[in-house]
C-alpha cells in the first residue's frame, strides 16, 4: 500500500487486490482523474500495464486479451465519454461470457450536474450488460475505507469470473484533488494491520468457483438417451477450451455420431482425432434431400450454436432432442426447442458418457463419405482459379496455420466463410471470434490484444470495410511483440449484402449506396499510418510467405460480385459429388 496521500493509499490497496487475486493484464488510456488509479497500476509488478490513447481501442484490446485467456482483464480509463466508449466491447463480453472489469473515474458528487468539465452520468453506464456495478464512493484512507477498496476489488473479480457467469464489471471510482502522488501523509489514518497491508500475498477475501462437476444422475441419464438413439449428431460450437477435443472425439466414436466444427470450437483443427469430425454440413445441408435424409433423433451441442443459418434450421426442424452443454450459465438457445440446459464440466460430461457407452459404435458412414467428398470437391474447383477469392482464401489460410497460432476473425462474411471453406488440420490453432454482439467494430484491436496476452503468432482476417470501423486500432500493435499478420479481404464494400433478398429487391444505385456501400479504403495508406509494412497478394501460392513474414497487413483484392456466384457454384459442385 502506499501512503503518499489518501488517494494512492485507496488506489494501491485496490491494485494489490486485483494483483494478489490473479489479474495479470490491464488497459490504461491517459486522463487526469483517473491519475491515482493509473499510477497505482503501473507500479504493481505483476499486472502488466499497456496504454492504449483510444479508449473504444483500448477496450476491444483488453476483450481480446480477456478471451485469449480465459482471465478477468482491467482497463481503466478517467470520466465523461471515455467510458462511453468501453461500451461496444461491454456488449460483446456480456454476450460471449468474456470477463472484464472496467474502471472508470469519475469527479465526486459535489461537481456532478452542475456544468463541471469532462461530466456524464456514469452511475450503471451500461445498464444490465454488467454482471456487476459498485459506484465505489469518496472514502477516507481510513480502516473502514481501506478495507472497503480491497473487498471492492475481490468481488469485482469473483463478479467479472462467474457468479454463475462470467462476463464484464463496471466499477465507478470518483476521486477527489489531489490526482498526483502529492504527499500528504496525514490523510492516512488506518492502523488495522488487515486494512493496510491486506493478507501477506493473499486476497483478502478469497472466492470458491462454483463446483460444475456432473452428477452420476446426470451421467446415467444422458449416456441412457444416447445408446438409446439410432441417429444423433454431435453440434460443436464457439468455446474456448482446447481440452475438451480429447473427450469430446472419444465419445463421438462411442456413440457413432459426428461431429459438426466449426472452427471456433477448437475441434476442426487440432492434433486429436479428427476422424468424425465434419466441416462440410453448411454445403451439405442445403440439399433437401440429404436435409432429410440425416435428420437426426438426438443432438448433443457443446459451445455456442454455429454461426450456419442453415444448421441452426435444420436442428429446429428436425424434431430432435437437444442437449446443450452449457457450463457458463446463458441461454444461447436460439431454437427456443432444446430438451435441457447442463449446467456442468463439458470435459468431464463427455468422459462420462464415453465410459458409460462402452464399446466404439461403427462410424457415421453418409456424414463421412459426404465430408470427404466435399472437402476434394472444394480443393479442385478453388484449384483451377486464377485469381484470389474468398472461399479460396480460407482455404489457403487453412493449410498456412501453424501449430501455436491464434486466429481471430471478423463477423459478417469472414466467420461465414471461414465456417464453410475452412478443411480440418492437425494444427494446434486457438480460433477467436467476437460473435457474442456478432459486430465488426473493434475486431483489429481484439486480435492485437489477443495476441498480447497470449504470445501466440497471430493472424487477424477481417474485409477493408472492418479495416475501417478500427483503423485506429492499429496503434496497439506496437504494444506486441509477437506476430501480428492483418489479413485484409478487399472486395470494396459489404459483401454479405449480396447474399441477402435486398439486392433483388433494390434498384443497383440504391443498393450500393445502403448496403455495397463502397468506400475505396486503402490499405496500403493505413499501414503506412502506423509504419506497418504492407504485402498485397495477387496470388494465394503466396500467402505462406507472406504471413512468415511476421507483422504487417497482408492485402487480397477479391471480386464482390463474383464472390456470390462462385458461393453457388462451389455448393452445386459439392452436391454433385456426395450424390445430392
Amino acid at each position: 500500500m502506499d501512503p503518499t496521500n489518501g488517494n494512492t493509499a485507496l488506489a494501491s490497496a485496490f491494485v494489490e487486490e486485483l494483483a494478489r487475486g490473479g489479474l495479470r493484464h490491464a488497459v490504461i488510456s491517459p486522463g487526469s482523474r483517473s491519475t491515482p488509479l493509473a499510477v497505482a497500476l503501473w507500479r504493481q509488478p505483476e499486472i502488466e500495464v499497456s496504454v492504449i490513447v483510444d479508449e473504444r481501442s483500448a477496450a476491444f484490446f483488453a476483450l481480446g486479451a480477456a478471451q485469449a485467456t480465459g482471465a478477468p482483464v482491467a482497463m481503466l480509463c478517467t470520466s465523461g465519454t471515455a467510458a462511453a466508449n468501453y461500451h461496444p466491447a461491454i456488449c460483446e463480453a456480456d454476450e460471449s461470457a468474456v470477463p472484464l472489469i472496467a474502471l472508470s473515474a469519475d469527479r465526486p458528487p459535489e461537481l456532478r450536474g452542475i456544468g463541471a468539465g469532462q461530466t456524464i452520468d456514469q452511475v450503471k453506464l451500461y445498464g444490465d450488460a454488467v454482471r456487476w456495478f459498485c459506484e465505489v464512493g469518496t472514502h477516507n484512507a481510513d480502516d473502514d475505507g481501506l478495507l472497503h477498496y480491497r473487498s471492492v476489488a475481490c468481488r469485482a473479480l469473483a463478479a467479472a469470473r462467474g457468479e454463475p457467469r462470467p462476463g464484464p464489471v463496471h466499477l465507478n471510482l470518483p476521486w477527489r484533488e489531489p490526482l498526483a502522488p502529492a504527499p500528504d501523509t496525514e490523510a492516512v489514518t488506518a492502523t488495522d494491520p488487515l486494512a493496510l497491508d491486506g493478507r501477506n500475498g493473499r486476497p483478502l477475501t478469497a472466492v470458491t468457483p462454483i463446483d460444475m462437476e456432473p452428477s452420476r444422475f446426470l451421467l446415467d441419464e444422458v449416456a441412457g438417451h444416447i445408446g438409446e438413439s439410432d441417429f444423433g449428431v454431435i453440434v460443436a460450437g464457439r468455446q474456448l477450451d482446447p481440452e475438451l477435443r480429447e473427450p469430446l472425439t472419444h465419445l463421438a466414436r462411442a456413440a457413432g455420431f459426428p461431429i459438426l466444427a466449426e472452427p471456433t470450437s477448437q475441434l476442426r483443427c487440432g492434433p486429436h482425432n479428427r476422424i468424425y469430425v465434419v466441416s462440410a454440413y453448411d454445403h451439405l445441408l442445403r440439399d433437401e434431400s440429404f436435409r432429410e435424409e440425416m435428420k437426426p433423433d438426438l443432438v448433443l451441442r457443446f459451445g455456442e450454436m454455429p454461426t450456419s443459418k442453415l444448421l441452426r434450421t435444420w436442428l429446429a426442424t428436425s424434431g430432435a432432442d437437444e442437449i446443450v452443454v452449457d457450463p457458463s450459465c446463458g441461454w444461447n438457445e436460439p431454437t427456443r426447442r432444446a430438451a435441457a440446459l447442463l449446467r456442468a464440466n463439458p470435459t468431464e460430461l463427455a468422459s462420462g458418457w464415453a465410459a458409460r457407452l462402452g464399446e466404439d459404435r461403427p462410424p457415421p458412414a453418409r456424414w463421412l463419405d459426404a465430408e470427404r467428398a466435399a472437402c476434394e470437391t472444394l480443393e479442385t474447383e478453388l484449384a483451377g482459379l486464377a485469381k484470389p477469392t474468398e472461399p479460396g482464401l480460407h482455404l489457403a489460410l487453412g493449410r498456412a496455420h501453424r501449430g501455436g497460432d491464434l486466429v481471430y476473425t471478423a463477423s459478417s462474411m469472414p466467420i461465414r466463410d471461414q465456417e464453410a471453406f475452412l478443411a480440418p488440420s492437425a494444427a494446434d490453432v486457438m480460433f477467436l471470434s467476437n460473435r457474442g454482439a456478432n459486430g465488426i467494430d473493434g475486431l483489429l484491436s481484439s486480435g492485437i490484444g489477443a495476441a498480447h496476452a497470449s504470445g501466440r503468432p497471430t493472424t487477424i482476417v477481417t474485409g477493408d470495410l472492418g479495416l475501417l470501423h478500427d483503423v485506429g486500432g492499429l496503434a496497439a500493435v506496437r504494444e506486441v511483440s509477437t506476430p501480428v499478420r492483418i489479413v485484409v479481404i478487399d472486395n470494396d464494400g459489404g459483401g454479405i449484402f449480396g447474399f441477402l433478398p435486398q439486392v433483388e429487391a433494390l434498384p443497383g444505385e440504391e443498393f450500393e449506396a445502403l448496403l455495397g456501400t463502397p468506400r475505396g479504403v486503402d490499405a496500403a495508406k493505413a499501414a503506412a499510418l502506423f509504419g506497418l509494412p504492407h504485402r498485397r497478394l495477387d496470388s494465394l501460392e503466396h500467402l505462406p510467405a507472406a504471413l512468415d513474414a511476421g507483422t504487417g497487413l497482408i492485402e487480397v483484392k477479391v471480386d464482390r460480385r463474383a464472390n456470390v456466384e462462385l458461393h453457388r457454384r462451389l455448393t452445386t459442385a459439392v452436391l454433385a459429388a456426395v450424390g445430392g
